[in-house]
């Protein structure tokens, strides 16, 4: 089958990888209709992460083919949406709401890699969902997005206790960042404040229920917020970044008492201030989004065209042209881009 394959940083190539068969009766396999680039995609291509002809990608949509012979949930022929990490569904980790720390967890970018035209995929019953039918072409892109940044963006919304009354306040402007704006609409937030320099993604925030652009940065994006806020600062900050200055600026945008839901992969050795995080007096809490645990949901919203995620993607390329996605993104000419299949 044809997979995208990161050959070295920056190096991007389609080729043939071997067809995904069952080997254990909980597997599926799915001919994947549609996967995309995420930004995480970005850190090995632009040399953060090691990478040596690896298998790209781990959100994906698509039509189950095969399954072993103690799936259950799902059946050939169902059109699915997937998490991007494995879950079992049946541990008592899963249960408590955190399937992306199951006791059986894989990341699908790391050992399965869907950037390609099929993928098995293990434990799942405890990882796909079905869709109430087969989905039309114009609902594609917003279940894709289900399968990574918009439970991601939800899961960030959650974890600040974003809701009525509340300001939020997204540090990000990227694809997860513009999730989080939407989700927190949706749970009700009075005021959304997105922090962001980019004139198209500010369009799209506000299409998604950002009240208030910030354009600055750090301290002086704190200081900005805080004077949209009274002086108090936000009851609910989502930081979608992973760096040091973006976590340190959503502490100083926190209210005392407030919730941090953070989500930004860190990497470079990135440090929680701890000092600072003591003083402020906010909660956080965060990392690899438990997915598996919002898609029903978001499923049934997509489905019934309640919310829209769908429009976060910008540029639609054939799988053969991934090369041209990864370069669109890393020079910031596109949000986020999809891959038909």
């Amino acid at each position: 089958m044809r997979a995208v394959i990161m050959e070295a940083p920056g190096k991007i190539a389609v080729g043939e990888r071997e067809d995904p068969k069952i080997l254990k009766p909980t597997d599926a396999v799915i001919r994947i209709t549609a996967t995309c680039i995420c930004g995480s995609d970005l850190w090995p291509y632009r040399g953060v992460e090691p990478v040596d002809h690896t298998p790209m990608g781990h959100e994906y949509v698509g039509i189950v083919e095969e399954i072993g012979s103690e799936v259950k949930t799902v059946k050939p022929g169902d059109f699915v949406v997937g998490s991007f990490v494995i879950s079992c569904g049946e541990c008592e980790i899963c249960d408590s709401g955190y399937p992306s720390k199951c006791v059986n967890f894989e990341f699908v970018s790391v050992t399965i890699g869907t950037q390609a035209e099929r993928a098995r995929i293990p434990y799942a019953d405890g990882t796909l969902v079905k869709t109430p039918g087969q989905p039309g072409p114009e609902l594609i892109p917003a279940l894709l997005a289900a399968s990574d940044v918009l439970g991601t963006g939800w899961f960030a919304a959650d974890a600040a206790q974003a809701g009525p009354g509340k300001v939020v306040v997204v540090v990000g402007d990227g694809a997860v960042g513009l999730m989080g704006v939407l989700a927190a609409k949706q749970m009700g937030a009075e005021r959304i404040i997105a922090m962001s320099r980019h004139p198209e993604r500010q369009r799209l925030a506000r299409e998604y229920g950002a009240t208030d652009i910030v354009e600055e940065r750090g301290d002086a994006g704190a200081a900005r917020v805080k004077e949209l806020t009274g002086g108090l600062g936000a009851h609910s900050v989502i930081e979608a970044v992973g760096t040091e200055e973006s976590l340190s600026q959503a502490i100083r945008a926190c209210r005392p008492g407030g919730h941090i839901g953070f989500v930004g992969v860190a990497h470079d050795g990135v440090q929680i201030p701890a000092d600072e995080l003591f003083f402020a007096e906010v909660h956080l809490h965060g990392g690899p989004a438990p997915v598996r645990r919002y898609l029903p949901e978001l499923i049934r919203l997509i489905w019934d065209r309640e919310i829209d995620p769908g429009r976060v993607f910008d540029l639609t390329l054939p799988l053969e042209q991934a090369a041209s996605g990864y370069e669109a993104m890393h020079e910031r000419r596109a949000v986020k881009v999809m891959l038909t299949v």
